[in-house]
């Protein structure tokens, strides 16, 4: 296979990868029947990281693919190294492909003096050079204002609800949002799931102390039914664990956690698996390494939704499209 796809005309695409999460971006390439771009990358023995891609990319449509695991920043920085290097190469237009947002949790200020961080993000990709972002859930919708330019926003409801329709008696099932600002993504959960009543976790947070919420009660009918427990992503697992417990006291005669990334920051792994859930369902948007997965722990791929898009964007299609106009 060749690294280089050609639409009518000239129009040409190339795939490139970081290192954080090569898995992934060879099953997007391997939907797209294609090669990844080859990457000269290491690192300094002073921690700076070099790229050259290793062909011409002129005048060449580029997707640059980076998941964002811990370390986190230096992920972050290879990726817009990345673009640069595209940039400079002469590549015609440049998406970067973040399927999890970087700093996607400091969207606004919840306090004075408080930055922004996912917006100095978005300025760091434009000045870096890209011209189109991509992510999965972002963690507020507002975020795809912070970039000027194209955003295409895609979900894992789809992946995650058809999932769950096999795991469950959907006329027994209740869609509980981990709080209240997640209630219009619990709604289109419950279209998914046949018209499933919501529910919603009351919780507190102190805006002083990171990681740490007190889930103290469910809102909504879930005496008896099974629950679906959603959410964008989970990092220590704390706060999801404590959502289980709630609703296992309200009489939930049980409870799936589906989440979209994986952040799964020590101990998650311990922490879910001994919350019991029946089961805990993600995406592979981060990678989960064997040492923190365990039994009651499925992981499906977000690889092909991921290429219909970039196949849709290449293309000049619409990625709304896959989402039956819901994007």
């Amino acid at each position: 296979m060749s690294s280089v796809i050609t639409a009518q005309g000239e129009k040409r695409l190339v795939l490139a990868t970081g290192r954080a999460h090569p898995e992934l971006a060879e099953e997007i390439a391997k939907c797209l029947d294609t090669d990844l771009l080859p990457l000269a990358a290491y690192d300094f023995a002073n921690g700076e990281i070099y790229v050259r891609p290793g062909e011409s990319v002129r005048g060449k449509d580029a997707f640059v693919i980076q998941a964002h695991p811990a370390p986190l920043n230096n992920w972050l920085m290879e990726q817009l190294i990345m673009i640069d290097a595209l940039k400079r190469a002469s590549a015609q237009r440049i998406t970067v492909v973040s399927p999890f947002y970087p700093y996607a949790r400091q969207d606004k200020k919840g306090r004075g003096r408080e930055p922004i961080s996912a917006r100095l993000v978005a300025d760091l990709y434009k000045t870096a050079g890209a011209d189109r972002i991509m992510s999965v859930d972002l963690h507020t919708s507002q975020i795809q204002g912070f970039f000027d330019g194209p955003v295409d926003h895609l979900m894992a409801i789809p992946l995650l609800a058809d999932y769950i329709r096999t795991r469950v008696d959907v006329s027994n099932v209740t869609v509980v949002s981990p709080d209240t600002g997640r209630v219009r993504v619990a709604e289109q959960w419950a279209e998914r799931l046949g018209g499933a009543p919501l529910a919603f976790v009351h919780k507190s947070r102190d805006l002083t102390v990171p990681n740490q919420a007190v889930s103290k009660q469910v809102v909504g009918q879930i005496e008896g039914r099974t629950c679906v427990l959603i959410d964008d992503m989970i990092d220590t697992g704390g706060t999801i664990a404590g959502a289980v417990r709630v609703l296992k006291e309200a009489g939930a005669k049980d409870v799936i956690i589906a989440a979209t990334h994986a952040v799964f920051s020590d101990p998650a792994a311990r922490t879910l698996a001994e919350s019991g859930a029946r089961e805990v369902v993600v995406t592979n948007t981060l990678p989960i390494p064997v040492n923190k997965r365990f039994e009651q722990l499925t992981v499906l791929s977000i690889a092909p939704l991921i290429a219909r898009a970039i196949r849709e964007v290449f293309e000049d299609g619409s990625v709304t499209s896959l989402f039956d106009g819901k994007a």
